[in-house]
């Protein structure tokens, strides 16, 4: 069974704006899916996009967010 995420889990697991991950899923570049009112996103295209990501070393596209802590 395929396990889906909040498109805030999604921000929040890749630290990608949520802005962001709005735009992968209508660019059909992560595998979302409508559930009532929100979309919710694969938590496998989110993996295997982080890791093509990683794997090709691009940095197009949005920044992770800066976490402040303190």
């Amino acid at each position: 069974m395929e396990e889906w995420l909040t498109t805030y889990e999604a921000a929040e697991i890749s630290q990608y704006e949520l802005d962001y991950i709005r735009k992968l899923i209508r660019a059909r570049k992560l595998v979302g899916r409508k559930w009532g009112q929100s979309w919710q996103v694969s938590r496998q295209s989110l993996m295997d996009f982080m890791a093509e990501r990683e794997k090709q070393g691009e940095k197009r596209g949005r920044k992770p967010k800066e976490r402040n802590e303190g």
